[in-house]
C-alpha cells in the first residue's frame, strides 16, 4: 500500500509531495519506565557519551524513545539506543521531530540495548504471555529486520535464563551478518566483571561494572568502555578524577619544596 502523503497545494496541476503523513502514529504515551535500577542504568548509558567526548560528533544516544521503522504499526521501544552521524532537529514543536522515524534520519540506530526487568520482555524469545497475545516475534527478531547492526541484551538479575539464549550470561551482543544476528560474545556470555566485548565499527565496548553510582549501594552495572576494558566516564566521575590528578601533582610539588598556589 502506499503510504499517506501531505501535499502542499501549488498553482501547477500537480501538487508537491513534501512529507509522509504521521498524525495517526502515537509517539508518547504515559507509560512509566521500569523501575529505579533500569531507569539508572538507562542515564548510566547514556550521559557518559556525551559528557566524555569519546565519540565524534555528530551522535545521538537516547533512553526509552520510540524507534519507528515502519509507517503503519506499532514502534519498538530499545531501553537505550545509539545512532552514529545524526543529530536531533532543533525544533521539537514538529511530531516529526520528537522520536526516532527511521525514514527521518535515514538509517536505523547502530546501537541497541535491552536491560531486562522483568521475564515478559520478549528480548530474546517470545514469553508465553506474548505468544497468547497474538506476537509471532521477538525483539532480536524485529532489530535485525529492521537493520539493527548491533544488538545487546543485559539481564542483570538473571531473570530471563531459562530456555532463552541468555543461558546464565549476565550480557550478551550480537552483531548484523547476512540479515541475520551472529554472537560477538563468548559461547558462555559475558558472567564476570571487567569482561568486555568490542563493537568494532562503533570504536567503543561494553563491559561490566561492580560499583555505586548515585546511592551507596555496590550494583553491577554496564558500562561503555575503551578498548583496553576501562570504563567511560561519567561527568561526574570525570571531575572526581581531575582533582585527584590535581591533589596529586599539588602533593608532589610540596614534596620538591614548590608552593603549588605559587606555580
Amino acid at each position: 500500500m502506499t503510504p499517506p502523503l501531505i501535499k502542499t497545494e501549488t498553482p501547477e496541476a500537480d501538487a508537491i509531495v513534501t512529507e509522509l503523513d504521521i498524525s495517526h502514529l502515537v509517539i508518547e504515551d504515559d507509560s512509566p519506565v521500569d523501575n529505579f535500577q533500569s531507569e539508572k542504568q538507562q542515564r548510566l548509558l547514556v550521559e557518559p557519551l556525551y559528557s566524555s567526548q569519546c565519540l565524534p560528533t555528530p551522535f545521538l544516544a537516547a533512553a526509552n524513545v520510540g524507534l519507528f521503522y515502519k509507517l503503519h504499526g506499532e514502534p519498538i521501544v530499545p531501553d537505550v539506543f545509539l545512532s552514529l552521524g545524526v543529530e536531533c532537529a532543533s525544533d521539537f514543536s514538529q511530531r516529526r521531530n520528537r522520536t526516532y522515524f527511521v525514514w527521518e534520519f535515514g538509517k536505523a540506530p547502530d546501537v541497541c540495548i535491552e536491560i531486562v526487568s522483568n521475564p515478559d520482555g520478549d528480548e530474546v524469545a517470545l514469553s508465553q504471555r506474548s505468544k497468547r497475545k497474538g506476537k509471532n516475534a521477538c525483539k532480536k527478531d524485529i532489530y535485525a529486520q529492521v537493520g539493527v547492526p548491533y544488538y545487546v541484551v543485559f539481564d542483570p538479575l538473571q531473570q530471563i535464563q531459562g530456555e532463552t539464549e541468555m543461558q546464565g550470561a549476565l550480557l550478551r551482543v550480537w552483531t548484523l551478518t547476512g540479515g541475520q544476528y551472529r554472537e560477538l560474545t563468548p559461547a558462555d556470555g559475558i558472567v564476570n566483571v571487567s569482561q568486555s566485548v568490542w563493537l568494532g565499527t562503533i570504536g567503543l565496548g561494553l563491559t561490566l561494572w561492580d560499583g555505586s553510582f548515585e546511592e551507596t549501594a555496590i550494583r553491577t552495572w554496564l558500562r561503555w568502555c575503551n578498548a583496553q576494558g576501562q570504563v567511560i566516564l561519567t561527568g561526574a566521575e570525570g571531575q572526581e578524577a581531575e582533582r585527584q590528578r590535581a591533589d596529586l601533582l599539588a602533593q608532589k610539588l610540596r614534596e620538591l619544596g614548590i608552593n603549588p598556589d605559587e606555580v
